[in-house]
Protein backbone atom coordinates (compact mmCIF):
# COMPACT_ATOMS: atom_id res chain seq x y z
CA UNK A 1 0.00 0.00 0.00
CA UNK A 2 1.37 3.40 -0.98
CA UNK A 3 1.78 6.26 1.51
CA UNK A 4 1.41 10.00 1.05
CA UNK A 5 -0.46 11.98 -1.61
CA UNK A 6 1.14 10.04 -4.48
CA UNK A 7 -0.68 6.78 -4.96
CA UNK A 8 1.91 5.55 -7.46
CA UNK A 9 4.79 5.66 -4.94
CA UNK A 10 7.12 2.72 -5.57
CA UNK A 11 7.50 0.12 -2.82
CA UNK A 12 10.26 -2.49 -2.90
CA UNK A 13 9.68 -5.86 -1.20
CA UNK A 14 12.71 -7.58 0.38
CA UNK A 15 11.81 -11.01 1.69
CA UNK A 16 8.93 -10.68 4.10
CA UNK A 17 9.73 -7.07 4.97
CA UNK A 18 8.60 -3.97 3.13
CA UNK A 19 11.30 -1.34 2.87
CA UNK A 20 11.02 1.89 0.98
CA UNK A 21 13.60 2.28 -1.73
CA UNK A 22 15.78 5.27 -1.03
CA UNK A 23 19.22 6.48 -0.15
CA UNK A 24 20.95 6.06 3.16
CA UNK A 25 22.12 3.13 5.27
CA UNK A 26 19.64 0.30 5.33
CA UNK A 27 19.75 -1.96 8.41
CA UNK A 28 20.55 -5.57 7.50
CA UNK A 29 17.80 -8.12 8.14
CA UNK A 30 18.04 -10.16 11.31
CA UNK A 31 18.53 -13.94 11.08
CA UNK A 32 15.04 -14.34 12.53
CA UNK A 33 13.70 -12.92 9.23
CA UNK A 34 14.83 -16.08 7.48
CA UNK A 35 12.88 -19.06 8.87
CA UNK A 36 14.88 -22.26 8.99
CA UNK A 37 18.23 -20.49 8.73
CA UNK A 38 20.86 -20.09 11.46
CA UNK A 39 23.83 -17.85 12.03
CA UNK A 40 26.98 -18.72 10.11
CA UNK A 41 29.51 -20.53 12.28
CA UNK A 42 32.47 -18.90 10.52
CA UNK A 43 33.02 -16.01 11.06
CA UNK A 44 29.94 -14.75 12.96
CA UNK A 45 29.51 -17.32 15.72
CA UNK A 46 33.24 -18.01 16.02
CA UNK A 47 33.96 -14.30 16.52
CA UNK A 48 31.38 -14.04 19.31
CA UNK A 49 32.85 -17.09 21.05
CA UNK A 50 36.34 -15.66 20.68
CA UNK A 51 35.28 -12.37 22.27
CA UNK A 52 33.61 -14.23 25.15
CA UNK A 53 36.81 -16.24 25.62
CA UNK A 54 38.89 -13.04 25.74
CA UNK A 55 36.65 -11.61 28.48
CA UNK A 56 36.97 -14.81 30.54
CA UNK A 57 40.75 -14.89 30.03
CA UNK A 58 41.13 -11.28 31.17
CA UNK A 59 39.01 -12.10 34.22
CA UNK A 60 41.32 -15.00 35.13
CA UNK A 61 44.40 -12.82 34.64
CA UNK A 62 42.97 -10.16 36.96
CA UNK A 63 42.26 -12.80 39.61
CA UNK A 64 45.76 -14.31 39.39
CA UNK A 65 47.37 -10.87 39.67
CA UNK A 66 45.13 -9.70 42.51
CA UNK A 67 45.39 -12.96 44.49
CA UNK A 68 48.64 -14.79 43.61
CA UNK A 69 48.99 -18.44 44.45
CA UNK A 70 50.61 -18.99 47.88
CA UNK A 71 54.00 -20.63 48.05
CA UNK A 72 54.04 -24.09 49.55
CA UNK A 73 56.62 -25.73 51.75
CA UNK A 74 59.94 -26.80 50.25
CA UNK A 75 59.77 -30.26 48.69
CA UNK A 76 60.69 -33.02 51.10
CA UNK A 77 61.38 -36.35 49.33
CA UNK A 78 61.65 -38.07 52.72
CA UNK A 79 58.08 -37.19 53.70
CA UNK A 80 56.23 -40.46 53.12
CA UNK A 81 52.95 -39.16 54.61
CA UNK A 82 52.44 -36.44 52.00
CA UNK A 83 49.30 -36.98 49.91
CA UNK A 84 49.61 -35.36 46.45
CA UNK A 85 46.52 -33.57 45.25
CA UNK A 86 45.97 -31.71 41.94
CA UNK A 87 43.92 -28.55 41.47
CA UNK A 88 40.15 -28.92 41.63
CA UNK A 89 39.64 -28.77 37.85
CA UNK A 90 41.83 -31.88 37.40
CA UNK A 91 40.24 -33.93 40.17
CA UNK A 92 37.99 -35.91 37.82
CA UNK A 93 40.96 -37.07 35.72
CA UNK A 94 42.96 -37.72 38.90
CA UNK A 95 40.17 -39.99 40.16
CA UNK A 96 39.86 -41.66 36.76
CA UNK A 97 43.53 -42.71 36.93
CA UNK A 98 42.88 -44.56 40.20
CA UNK A 99 40.77 -47.23 38.52
CA UNK A 100 42.46 -50.41 37.34
CA UNK A 101 41.31 -50.04 33.71
CA UNK A 102 43.04 -46.64 33.37
CA UNK A 103 46.23 -47.30 35.35
CA UNK A 104 49.20 -49.68 35.43
CA UNK A 105 49.11 -51.52 32.08
CA UNK A 106 46.33 -49.24 30.81
CA UNK A 107 47.82 -45.92 31.90
CA UNK A 108 48.13 -44.74 28.28
CA UNK A 109 44.39 -45.24 27.87
CA UNK A 110 43.69 -43.17 31.00
CA UNK A 111 46.15 -40.35 30.31
CA UNK A 112 45.89 -40.01 26.52
CA UNK A 113 43.11 -42.20 25.16
CA UNK A 114 40.01 -41.21 27.12
CA UNK A 115 40.89 -37.49 27.56
CA UNK A 116 41.90 -37.33 23.90
CA UNK A 117 38.57 -38.77 22.76
CA UNK A 118 36.61 -36.45 25.07
CA UNK A 119 38.37 -33.22 24.13
CA UNK A 120 38.63 -34.27 20.49
CA UNK A 121 34.86 -34.83 20.33
CA UNK A 122 34.30 -31.43 21.95
CA UNK A 123 36.58 -29.81 19.38
CA UNK A 124 34.86 -31.51 16.43
CA UNK A 125 31.31 -31.07 17.76
CA UNK A 126 30.49 -28.00 15.59
CA UNK A 127 31.53 -29.90 12.48
CA UNK A 128 29.88 -33.23 13.35
CA UNK A 129 26.56 -31.89 14.63
CA UNK A 130 25.41 -29.70 11.74
CA UNK A 131 21.68 -29.99 12.32
CA UNK A 132 19.52 -26.86 12.25
CA UNK A 133 17.64 -27.74 15.43
CA UNK A 134 18.81 -25.78 18.46
CA UNK A 135 16.44 -27.10 21.16
CA UNK A 136 18.31 -29.61 23.28
CA UNK A 137 15.40 -32.02 23.62
CA UNK A 138 15.26 -32.27 19.84
CA UNK A 139 18.92 -33.32 19.71
CA UNK A 140 18.97 -36.48 21.83
CA UNK A 141 22.41 -37.77 20.85
CA UNK A 142 24.38 -34.55 21.43
CA UNK A 143 22.39 -33.67 24.56
CA UNK A 144 22.83 -37.16 26.02
CA UNK A 145 26.59 -37.15 25.46
CA UNK A 146 26.94 -33.71 27.04
CA UNK A 147 24.75 -34.68 30.00
CA UNK A 148 26.69 -37.92 30.61
CA UNK A 149 30.03 -36.04 30.40
CA UNK A 150 28.85 -33.41 32.87
CA UNK A 151 27.52 -35.96 35.35
CA UNK A 152 30.70 -38.05 35.07
CA UNK A 153 32.96 -35.02 35.71
CA UNK A 154 30.95 -33.90 38.74
CA UNK A 155 30.75 -37.42 40.17
CA UNK A 156 34.46 -38.17 39.72
CA UNK A 157 35.36 -34.81 41.28
CA UNK A 158 33.17 -35.49 44.31
CA UNK A 159 34.51 -39.03 44.75
CA UNK A 160 38.11 -37.81 44.49
CA UNK A 161 37.64 -35.10 47.13
CA UNK A 162 35.70 -37.43 49.43
CA UNK A 163 38.47 -40.05 49.19
CA UNK A 164 41.10 -37.39 49.90
CA UNK A 165 39.29 -36.31 53.06
CA UNK A 166 39.06 -39.93 54.23
CA UNK A 167 42.81 -40.40 53.74
CA UNK A 168 43.57 -37.24 55.74
CA UNK A 169 41.30 -38.31 58.58
CA UNK A 170 42.68 -41.84 58.62
CA UNK A 171 46.33 -40.74 58.70
CA UNK A 172 45.75 -37.70 60.95
CA UNK A 173 47.45 -35.31 58.52
CA UNK A 174 46.67 -31.58 58.49
CA UNK A 175 46.64 -30.27 54.89
CA UNK A 176 49.53 -28.00 54.06
CA UNK A 177 47.42 -24.96 53.14
CA UNK A 178 45.50 -25.14 56.44
CA UNK A 179 48.70 -25.57 58.46
CA UNK A 180 50.26 -22.62 56.63
CA UNK A 181 47.24 -20.40 57.36
CA UNK A 182 47.30 -21.30 61.06
CA UNK A 183 51.04 -20.66 61.39
CA UNK A 184 50.71 -17.43 59.44
CA UNK A 185 47.98 -16.20 61.80
CA UNK A 186 49.99 -17.18 64.89
CA UNK A 187 53.13 -15.50 63.53
CA UNK A 188 51.27 -12.24 62.88
CA UNK A 189 49.66 -12.31 66.34
CA UNK A 190 53.13 -12.73 67.88
CA UNK A 191 54.42 -9.73 65.94
CA UNK A 192 56.80 -11.78 63.78
CA UNK A 193 55.20 -10.86 60.47
CA UNK A 194 54.08 -13.25 57.75
CA UNK A 195 55.03 -16.89 58.19
CA UNK A 196 57.64 -18.00 55.66
CA UNK A 197 57.73 -21.76 54.97
CA UNK A 198 61.15 -23.25 55.53
CA UNK A 199 62.37 -20.27 57.57
CA UNK A 200 60.62 -20.83 60.85
CA UNK A 201 63.77 -20.02 62.88
CA UNK A 202 64.16 -16.48 61.57
CA UNK A 203 64.51 -13.76 64.17
CA UNK A 204 61.49 -11.45 64.29
CA UNK A 205 61.81 -7.89 63.00
CA UNK A 206 62.22 -5.20 65.65
CA UNK A 207 59.93 -2.21 65.11
CA UNK A 208 58.86 -3.17 61.54
CA UNK A 209 56.87 0.11 61.22
CA UNK A 210 60.01 2.24 61.41
CA UNK A 211 60.32 4.73 58.48
CA UNK A 212 63.78 3.33 57.75
CA UNK A 213 62.13 0.18 56.43
CA UNK A 214 60.22 2.25 53.87
CA UNK A 215 63.46 3.93 52.81
CA UNK A 216 64.98 0.50 52.21
CA UNK A 217 61.98 -0.50 50.11
CA UNK A 218 62.30 2.64 47.99
CA UNK A 219 66.00 1.89 47.51
CA UNK A 220 65.09 -1.61 46.29
CA UNK A 221 67.03 -3.30 49.09
CA UNK A 222 64.20 -5.83 49.36
CA UNK A 223 65.04 -7.15 45.89
CA UNK A 224 68.02 -8.99 47.36
CA UNK A 225 67.24 -9.15 51.07
CA UNK A 226 63.57 -10.16 50.71
CA UNK A 227 60.29 -8.30 51.14
CA UNK A 228 60.53 -8.83 54.90
CA UNK A 229 64.34 -8.96 55.09
CA UNK A 230 64.16 -12.74 55.39
CA UNK A 231 66.75 -13.18 52.65
CA UNK A 232 66.02 -13.86 48.99
CA UNK A 233 68.89 -13.33 46.55
CA UNK A 234 71.00 -11.99 49.37
CA UNK A 235 71.57 -12.65 53.07
CA UNK A 236 68.86 -12.23 55.69
CA UNK A 237 68.99 -9.03 57.75
CA UNK A 238 66.97 -10.48 60.61
CA UNK A 239 69.16 -10.22 63.73
CA UNK A 240 71.90 -8.36 61.83
CA UNK A 241 72.46 -6.16 64.89
CA UNK A 242 73.99 -9.15 66.70
CA UNK A 243 76.64 -9.45 63.99
CA UNK A 244 77.49 -5.88 62.91
CA UNK A 245 77.68 -2.55 64.70
CA UNK A 246 76.07 0.64 63.46
CA UNK A 247 79.42 1.96 62.18
CA UNK A 248 80.03 -1.22 60.20
CA UNK A 249 76.53 -1.05 58.73
CA UNK A 250 77.07 2.59 57.68
CA UNK A 251 80.32 1.63 55.94
CA UNK A 252 78.73 -1.31 54.08
CA UNK A 253 75.70 0.71 52.95
CA UNK A 254 77.86 3.64 51.85
CA UNK A 255 80.72 1.82 50.11
CA UNK A 256 79.19 -1.56 49.32
CA UNK A 257 80.67 -4.97 49.96
CA UNK A 258 82.02 -7.46 47.43
CA UNK A 259 80.16 -7.71 44.10
CA UNK A 260 76.71 -8.50 45.51
CA UNK A 261 76.28 -5.38 47.68
CA UNK A 262 76.35 -2.09 45.71
CA UNK A 263 77.38 1.27 47.17
CA UNK A 264 74.47 3.57 48.01
CA UNK A 265 76.46 6.59 49.23
CA UNK A 266 76.44 8.52 45.93
CA UNK A 267 73.77 11.14 46.54
CA UNK A 268 76.34 13.93 47.15
CA UNK A 269 77.86 13.43 43.72
CA UNK A 270 74.49 13.91 42.04
CA UNK A 271 74.11 10.23 41.29
CA UNK A 272 71.29 7.97 42.37
CA UNK A 273 71.80 6.75 45.90
CA UNK A 274 71.03 7.55 49.51
CA UNK A 275 71.88 10.65 51.49
CA UNK A 276 73.96 10.51 54.65
CA UNK A 277 70.81 11.06 56.72
CA UNK A 278 69.04 8.15 55.06
CA UNK A 279 72.05 5.85 55.45
CA UNK A 280 72.33 6.77 59.15
CA UNK A 281 68.58 6.15 59.58
CA UNK A 282 68.81 2.69 57.99
CA UNK A 283 71.97 1.73 59.89
CA UNK A 284 70.43 2.80 63.19
CA UNK A 285 67.35 0.70 62.58
CA UNK A 286 69.33 -2.35 61.38
CA UNK A 287 71.61 -2.16 64.44
CA UNK A 288 68.47 -2.62 66.56
CA UNK A 289 67.63 -5.92 64.84
CA UNK A 290 68.78 -8.25 67.59
CA UNK A 291 67.39 -11.56 68.80
CA UNK A 292 67.12 -10.37 72.40
CA UNK A 293 65.25 -7.23 71.35
CA UNK A 294 62.83 -9.27 69.23
CA UNK A 295 61.87 -11.38 72.24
Amino acid sequence: MAHGPKSDEKIVYVGDSRIRKGKGIQPPPDYSAFPGKSEAFIPNFLLKEWMAGVVVLVGFLVLTIAEPAPLGYPADPMNGSFIPMPDWYFLFIYQLLKYHYTSENYVVLGTIGIPGIAFGALLLAPFLDTGKERRFYRRPIASSLMFVSLVASVYLTWVSWHHYQEELEKSGIVPEHIEREEKNRESIEQGKGRFIPGREKLVALVNPDDPAFNVMKEAQCVACHGAELEGANGPSLRGIGDKLSKEELVDIITNGKNEGMPAFGKAKAGESGLSDEQIDQIATWLSEQKAAAAE
